[in-house]
C-alpha cells in the first residue's frame, strides 16, 4: 500500500483503555490494532463487556485512549445515535442548526432532512431535555445522516423506534450508503454477515482481526 493510500483509512496502533476504580486500575481494552480503507466496513462481535462501546467511544473521539496510536484519515462521524454531544437546554432545531454551521452543510436543508428522518415533529421546537432516550436517538440519528461522511461509527443503532423505523434505517445506511466505510457493533449476525468485509472478535479487552468472517462468527458464537 502506497504512503498516500495508508493515509486515506482509520488505522489502530496498539490501543490500551484502562480505568481508575477504589479497586485498582481495571484495563478494558489492551494492545488493539487494525485498519480499514475508504469503503470497507469491519464488525466489532464480543459478549457484554468486551469492550465493544468503549473502543467505539474512543475512535469517534468520545473517550480518548490511555495509550496507543490512532489515526483518523477518513472523514469520520460520531457513534450514531449518541447523543452526548446535545446542548440539552437548546431546542432541537437549535441543535440542527448548531451542527449544520459546524460541519458547513446548508441550514434549511438540514433541518428539512433531521426533520423528516427523525419524525418528532413538533418536538423539535422543544429542549432536548425533554426528549426521551430514542427521541434523542433519532435526533442523533438523522443528524448523521445529514452530513456526508466517509466512515461511520455504528452502535446497534438498528435497534432504534419500531421495526418500520428500524427498516427506515437499515436503507439509509446500508443501501443508500454502502459504498462508505463502516465500523459496526451488532448482535445482528445477518447484517454483519452481509455487509462486513472482517471482524475484530474481542473477548475480556484482548481482540483479534479476521478477514475470514465465517470463522470470526463461530469463535464469536463459542464465546
Amino acid at each position: 500500500m502506497s504512503p498516500r493510500a495508508k493515509q486515506r483509512c482509520i488505522r489502530l496502533d496498539d490501543i490500551v483503555k484502562d480505568y481508575h476504580t477504589a479497586i485498582g486500575v481495571r484495563r478494558v481494552l489492551s494492545d488493539i490494532s487494525f485498519e480499514i480503507g475508504a469503503g470497507q466496513k469491519i464488525a466489532f462481535l464480543g459478549r457484554n463487556g468486551a469492550g465493544k462501546s468503549t473502543l467505539m467511544k474512543i475512535i469517534g473521539g468520545v473517550e480518548p485512549p490511555t495509550s496507543g496510536a490512532l489515526h483518523r484519515g477518513l472523514f469520520m462521524s460520531w457513534p450514531i445515535a449518541f447523543a452526548g454531544g446535545f446542548e440539552t437546554t437548546m431546542s432541537g432545531v437549535d441543535n440542527i442548526r448548531f451542527i449544520a454551521r459546524l460541519y458547513g452543510t446548508p441550514i434549511k436543508e438540514t433541518i428539512e432532512l433531521v426533520d423528516d428522518f427523525a419524525e418528532l415533529g413538533k418536538h423539535l421546537l422543544l429542549p432536548v431535555r425533554t426528549y426521551s432516550s430514542g427521541m434523542r436517538a433519532r435526533l442523533a440519528f438523522g443528524l448523521t445522516l445529514a452530513v456526508n461522511f466517509e466512515c461511520y461509527l455504528i452502535d446497534e443503532v438498528i435497534s432504534v423506534g419500531d421495526q418500520r423505523f428500524q427498516r427506515k434505517c437499515h436503507e439509509e445506511l446500508f443501501v443508500k450508503r454502502k459504498h462508505c466505510a463502516m465500523i459496526l457493533v451488532s448482535h445482528d449476525l445477518g447484517i454483519v454477515r452481509s455487509y462486513c468485509d472482517k471482524a475484530l472478535v474481542l473477548k475480556n479487552g484482548i481482540g483479534r482481526v479476521f478477514d475470514d468472517l465465517d470463522l470470526a462468527l463461530d469463535i464469536y458464537q463459542s464465546l
